[in-house]
């Protein structure tokens, strides 16, 4: 299961999308999740889910390790349809003493998950074509305006990347932090919920302090490069918005307004 988050990973490659400037991937993402919610139509979704598979076909990504990025938030997926089936009123098609299943909150709890996995799906699409240097700059150049208002722009984006890299770092840490307790006659399997979180009360402790131990050593290494924040800071690969990126844009506008217009 911690092998199958997708978000924070990231995969080589020389697509159009790789390629792509990463505030144009940045303010894209963030369109398309916009849009997302204001898609309430099947068709609408429908549509989305092709052009999201367009995409990681585009940018040869594999299909398969993409989608197994879903793994992780399919409970949340699960519990959220659930409550939607049973607490939304409507058309009754169902009915036994106390519970009742209505057309619309079975249509609420379908559409709300297509909703959150093209959520993850598209933050994972972002991560995987993006390194987390060219993330890290794009977003400190999109949030450059607030530095006139005193916001500490460099060290939020600094912040957020260092997030993002140790992501899969930390996963892999609980992973093997899992096995060796596991190894040594540790359960994580059997029981019900509450002995099931009890039992990772062994990985949380060693795992908070190789977070702090790493957290540590990160400091260490930047206070002996001198690393004094974002003041007179020069960057070695400057953005320039290409062809591609006016291409990419134009591509995401037009396919929104045709799914806007459509799904009315």
């Amino acid at each position: 299961m911690l092998n199958d988050v997708t978000i924070g990973q990231y995969i080589p490659g020389d697509s159009p999308v790789h390629r792509a400037d990463p505030r144009v991937k940045i303010l894209l993402t963030i369109a398309y999740m916009v849009v997302i919610f204001f898609i309430d139509t099947y068709i609408g979704f429908f549509m989305y889910l092709l052009f999201t598979l367009l995409v990681i076909t585009v940018s040869n990504l594999p299909l398969r390790y993409t989608v197994k990025g879903m793994k992780p938030i399919m409970f949340i997926v699960v519990f959220t349809a659930i409550i939607n089936i049973f607490t939304t009123g409507g058309t009754p098609i169902f009915e036994w003493r106390f519970v009742t299943i209505t057309r619309e909150g079975i249509d609420a709890a379908v559409l709300l998950s297509l909703r959150l996995i093209l959520l993850v799906m598209s933050a994972s699409l972002l991560t995987l074509t993006t390194t987390p240097i060219s993330l890290t700059d794009g977003i400190e150049m999109l949030m450059n305006p607030l530095k006139k208002i005193k916001v500490p722009v460099h060290e939020i984006a600094m912040m957020m990347s260092i997030a993002l890299r140790f992501i899969p770092t930390l996963l892999d840490e609980t992973d093997k932090i899992i096995k060796a307790q596991t190894s040594r006659g540790a359960d994580f399997d059997t029981g019900n919920i509450v002995q099931k979180a009890k039992s990772f009360i062994p990985v949380l402790i060693p795992l908070f302090i190789s977070a702090f131990r790493r957290a540590d050593d990160l400091a260490t290494a930047m206070e002996a490069r001198c690393y004094r924040g974002g003041v007179g800071r020069t960057r070695m690969k400057q953005f320039k918005i290409s062809q591609n990126d006016y291409i990419i844009t134009g591509v995401m506008i037009l396919f929104t307004a045709f799914v806007l217009f459509i799904q009315h």
